[in-house]
């Protein structure tokens, strides 16, 4: 199961680590790899996630995630989405832009850069989206119950996490304005991009989100259908658990776990211009490590293993409104991506020893004879 799951990101490892030692020796190889172990590091929050949505969908729609959603996450995000940037903000072609990286990579990393603000906009926006629409929801199995439940009933307000995403964000745009303004004004109209990007990422999140949770709805009078489909499966010796969503919402979901995929690119292609401005290194190194995200993906699906540790979700969502804020705060100050990685690290894995002492009360509750008592969160 792990060897098959997980082989293609091997495969693609070992070719990886090949062709950078080849083309540019022991330096480039290094880079490759640092750049891979940042990317998992910074992503694992994603597969968390993403797991969530992949589990609603059927085999076939989890085989296109793994293949050409790995091509628009590698290619489309790695490689080309930091040319576009440039491209964009020096108002210059997509070709002058590889031929700026590869011939003068300073002024190719100023300007990408320059492009930071309205990137940390849109993509904390998107992100703080998911985050506020999760808290504010009432869910079965609560982790921080003391701040999840009166949060849970404020969320029956409509459209708050809507105004609370659009105070954020004109208080991001209003503080990068006051900062360029105390600086000389150098970057005044910058405020406007801010305000402008987010207001896109939010855009893009109502109607990505929405669209895929419309044709979801849509096929609740069909879930009959999908039990029976299932237990016939189940009859006929099949996997019940590939029966999934399919057609239009299919495509939807997938659309949004692509455009969630990209959100939470952001902070990996920003990070890595910290390491190196080389565009090639960044692309194979972030590739790489993009492969293990989407097959850890896979993995947590399949193993069910956000059903058995039901804290994980929960930590994921909490490290996604961590990143959002992280993303809005670098508007005007610096953050290590160190601290970024180890917040998401940290949160996941406190809700993974949650959910497993979690896991241990209730045995030890059905191994005395208990009912165990309801459920209640560790962390409450």
């Amino acid at each position: 199961m792990l060897l098959k799951t997980f082989g293609w990101s091997f495969g693609v490892t070992a070719a990886g680590f090949a062709l950078a030692a080849l083309l540019w020796g022991w330096e480039g190889l290094a880079v490759v790899a640092i750049l891979s172990v940042l990317e998992i590091s910074l992503s694992f929050d994603n597969a968390v996630v993403n797991a969530g949505v992949l589990k609603k969908l059927n085999a076939f729609w989890q085989r296109i995630f793994l293949t050409i959603g790995i091509l628009i996450a590698v290619f489309g995000m790695r490689l080309v989405f930091p040319v576009v940037i440039v491209a964009i903000s020096a108002k210059i072609g997509p070709v002058e832009a590889v031929n700026l990286a590869l011939a003068n990579p300073d002024k190719y990393q100023q300007l990408v850069t320059d492009a930071h603000p309205a990137i940390a906009a849109f993509g904390g926006m998107f992100l703080l989206m998911i985050f506020l629409d999760f808290i504010f929801e009432e869910r079965e199995y609560k982790w921080l119950a003391w701040l999840e439940r009166p949060l849970s009933k404020l969320g029956k307000v409509d459209m708050l996490s809507v105004c609370i995403a659009l105070i954020v964000l004109l208080v991001s745009a209003m503080t990068f304005a006051t900062a360029a303004h105390q600086h000389g004004g150098a970057h005044a109209d910058k405020s406007a991009t801010v305000l402008l990007s987010g207001i896109a990422g939010l855009i893009t999140y109502l109607i990505v989100g929405g669209l895929s949770g419309h044709f979801e709805n849509k096929l609740e009078e069909e879930e009959e259908r999908e039990q029976e489909a299932e237990e016939q499966a189940a009859k006929e010796g099949k996997d019940p658990s590939m029966v999934g969503l399919a057609g239009k919402a299919a495509f939807f979901m997938f659309l949004y776990l692509e455009v969630l995929d990209a959100s939470f690119s952001f902070d990996g292609v920003i990070g890595a211009f910290a390491i190196t401005n080389h565009i090639f290194w960044m692309a194979l190194g972030l590739g790489i490590g993009a492969m293990y995200v989407r097959s850890l993906t896979v993995y947590l699906v399949r193993q069910g293993t956000l059903d058995d540790y039901v804290y994980l979700e929960h930590g994921a969502h909490y490290a996604i409104g961590a990143l959002a804020a992280i993303l809005l705060i670098t508007i005007k100050y610096e953050i290590n991506e160190v601290v970024t990685g180890l917040i998401g690290v940290a949160l996941i894995a406190a809700s993974f020893w949650s959910s497993v002492r979690r896991n241990q009360r209730i045995e030890a509750s059905e191994s005395s004879g208990s009912d165990g008592g309801g459920e209640t969160s560790a962390a409450e």
